[in-house]
């Protein structure tokens, strides 16, 4: 895992933005498409953002995956990332190839598997993904499975996963956050030939600490990262701060 350390948040998501645009138009060079997968929440505003500024992209070449939902909750909610993902890419980046999103209201053994046949059939060469408060890696709270092959799973949403929700704003009290996602599992996300990796902000200086110097535990979710081969972890000086 190589570790990038921005001067800000701001830095930190052009060069993350400028990293995962260029690998993107190589696997366009090299296979004639892309399968992109893209996380949301505050920690990529400033990625997407660049990414969206880069040119070079046939994006009419590019078909994307969501990387998790939570479950019940309409497309018209503040905090649904269908919703993020629609106003924040899907509007401004034109034509792409195809686009999936996760339904969280629809029937989640159906929706689950839906979403596993298409992206078996669609080898993911770039993933962007965060880290969260507690060190999950999409919505896989610790203690993370780490065993599974189901692409996508249904999962319990931890105390401490429900108050970051809260305290980013997206929802007006704690009773309000659900309890339960379909989230990309990890054997999933590992399977990307390349990871992009944002973690801005110093409330994620614990996760990314615990994360880096741990060994791979389940307990840290995203210490996995640790044993991809193209993985490039994006910190700002704030988040890194704990690192020795």
């Amino acid at each position: 895992m190589e570790i990038i350390i921005a001067a800000d948040a701001k830095e930190l998501g052009k060069q993350a933005g400028k990293a995962a645009a260029e690998l993107i138009r190589k696997a366009i060079q090299a296979n004639g498409k892309a399968h992109i997968i893209l996380a949301t929440g505050t920690s990529q505003f400033e990625t997407l953002l660049q990414l969206l500024k880069e040119d070079g992209i046939d994006w009419a070449k590019v078909t994307m995956f969501h990387l998790d939902e939570y479950l019940g909750l309409p497309i018209t909610h503040p905090a649904s990332f269908r919703k993020y993902l629609k106003e924040r890419f899907l509007d401004q980046v034109g034509e792409l190839a195809g686009y999936h999103l996760i339904d969280g209201e629809a029937d989640p053994t159906e929706e689950t598997a839906r979403l596993g046949r298409l992206i078996a059939a669609a080898p993911i060469d770039v993933a962007l993904v965060g880290i969260g408060e507690n060190g999950h890696l999409a919505f896989n709270d610790p203690p993370a499975d780490f065993d599974t092959e189901t692409p996508y799973l249904v999962v319990d949403l931890d105390e401490a996963c429900r108050k970051q929700q809260l305290g980013e704003g997206w929802f007006p009290d704690f009773e309000s956050v659900p309890k339960q996602a379909i989230s990309m599992s990890i054997r999933q996300i590992m399977k990307s030939a390349s990871i992009i990796c944002s973690v801005p902000d110093e409330r994620k200086a614990k996760a990314v600490r615990d994360c880096v110097e741990n060994e791979v535990s389940n307990h840290f979710p995203a210490s996995i990262l640790q044993e991809h081969p193209q993985c490039a972890l994006y910190l700002d000086k704030a988040s890194a701060s704990l690192l020795k």
